[in-house]
């Protein structure tokens, strides 16, 4: 034995023994205490022994199994033995009150179960005595009438879909009578309307509860799609992603259909009670449509993100007086050109919510001295701030000045990101090395004398070469250009 190396326990020896015969293992589990079934359950996982994984689930003695969390690397064929010892757990006599394993948690992200019951919390289950099984509550009156498994997911489907993706749709689609769908996490990437709305039909849209459309759909295909959207009354995270302009000829019927289109999308908004997180990337139709889609939600957002889309002055005039932004915690609007815009209405949003918003996201949007000015008072009072982000935009020694002035009392702020001064920049946007360092070595002292930052950056404009940025953190990190 290599020295230092602790010596498998009495148990860890009889599960490894267990598991190089086959046949005892599986003829043992009606008498194998309880307690050892999630550590033998997780060897037999790992090691790939598919029979007694398929034996074990059929037996599984827990009201729940979190087996999603085990399958970090993909396997068709353990996935599939598990798989099979659902189909065999389901066909048993059903005796209502006696049912054990209730909930089938396919979603790969950490669960406490197996934290506790192999030993890493203290051990406190390993004082129960070895014969003693957990106490399995009555079924609800639904389950005298059948047997149901709940099965809780996370779906990421991209054509062409994966082994295991394909193998477990169509797993669910023949039993579905037998099962309760939920899908917690769904994010769909480049797939036609109908295979949507066909995995829709099993897994219940209304069971939902977040959603990431990365489409490149086109405005009226999105609108096919607009009435499963609102059939998600659960749903509290949308991202929506690449929608684009119709190729309709131009004409006046082709804009009265598209507005249906975006009108029948925007109406869908109105039925997610539940929503408090909408990211929007790429959305062609946001401009001059936002003050319907703000009154439409009928809950406050928690978190709004805006990226690469355009917005018009009378959409910015709309959001201080929008009651679904009143409890902001993340405002985030990114490579938004702002150049051209009034800001005011940005400083009374940011006055209404600076007893919530947390976090502050305006990189890319060509903000101007002038306009910085307008939101600079509003800025100092949200005291709740974390991070900030102001790269990439134009700000003059002067006004980065005036605003780190302003910050005295953002004393919970972890990560502050701005752009360096314009000063820094001589002909075609090429960065000075030695004004780069002076003048932002000259902001931090600026900040210190207020507080003491966490961490803070500021960032050059991307190189007009390798597109890198400098960035100024502990010292000037300069661009492979520069060096």
């Amino acid at each position: 034995m290599i020295s230092g190396q602790t010596p498998p326990t009495l148990e860890e020896l009889a599960r490894q023994a267990l598991l190089r015969n086959e046949a005892l293992a599986i003829s043992a589990l009606e008498k194998l205490p309880w307690t050892l079934f999630p550590p033998l359950f997780k060897d037999a996982f790992n090691g790939r022994h598919t029979r007694i994984v398929r034996a074990m689930v059929e037996a599984w003695p827990f009201p729940c199994l979190p087996v999603g969390v085990l399958m970090k690397t993909p396997s068709l064929e353990i996935f599939q033995a598990v798989l099979d010892g659902i189909d065999m757990h389901l066909k048993r006599e059903f005796h209502p009150g006696s049912e054990k394993l209730q909930v089938l948690d396919l979603r790969k992200v950490p669960h406490e179960f197996w934290n506790i019951w192999t030993g890493r919390e203290g051990g406190a289950c390993w004082a129960e005595t070895v014969d003693e099984r957990p106490v399995v509550k009555d079924l609800p009156r639904y389950a005298l009438r059948r047997r149901h498994l709940k099965v809780i997911t996370d779906l990421y489907l991209r054509l062409p879909l994966n082994e295991e993706q394909a193998c477990f749709l169509q797993w669910v689609q023949q039993r579905k009578v037998f099962l309760q769908l939920h899908c917690i996490n769904m994010k769909i990437c480049a797939l036609p309307v109908c295979p949507i709305k066909e995995i829709l039909s099993v897994f219940h849209p209304g069971r939902i509860e977040e959603l990431e459309l990365n489409m490149g759909w086109d405005v009226s295909t999105l609108a096919r799609f607009a009435n499963c959207l609102g059939q998600m009354r659960s749903l509290r995270k949308l991202f929506l992603a690449y929608i684009y302009k119709n190729t309709f000829r131009i004409g006046t019927r082709t804009a009265g259909r598209e507005e249906r289109c975006i009108s029948k999308v925007i109406a869908q908004f109105s039925k997610l009670h539940c929503l408090q997180h909408l990211s929007m990337n790429g959305i062609f139709f946001l401009k001059d449509h936002m003050k319907q889609i703000l009154r439409s939600l009928k809950t406050p957002l928690e978190t709004l993100s805006i990226t690469n889309c355009d917005l018009s002055q009378t959409d910015l005039n709309n959001f201080p007086w929008s009651h679904s932004l009143r409890q902001l915690k993340h405002l985030a609007l990114r490579d938004i050109t702002l150049c051209t815009s009034c800001l005011k209405p940005l400083g009374v949003l940011l006055e209404n919510v600076a007893g919530t918003l947390e976090s502050l996201d305006l990189q890319g949007c060509s903000i101007k001295d002038s306009q910085l000015t307008d939101f600079i008072p509003a800025f100092s009072k949200c005291s709740q701030l974390t991070r900030v982000n102001f790269w990439d935009n134009d700000f003059s020694m002067p006004i980065l000045k005036n605003l780190l002035g302003h910050t005295a009392n953002l004393t919970k702020m972890n990560v502050e990101q701005y752009p360096a001064p314009m000063q820094c920049y001589f002909g075609l946007g090429s960065v000075s090395e030695g004004r780069f360092a002076q003048l932002c070595l000259e902001l931090m002292d600026t900040l210190r004398a207020l507080r003491q930052p966490k961490r803070i950056l500021f960032s050059t404009d991307p190189c007009n070469e390798c597109g890198e940025h400098c960035v100024y953190d502990f010292g000037p990190r300069l661009c492979p250009c520069l060096h």
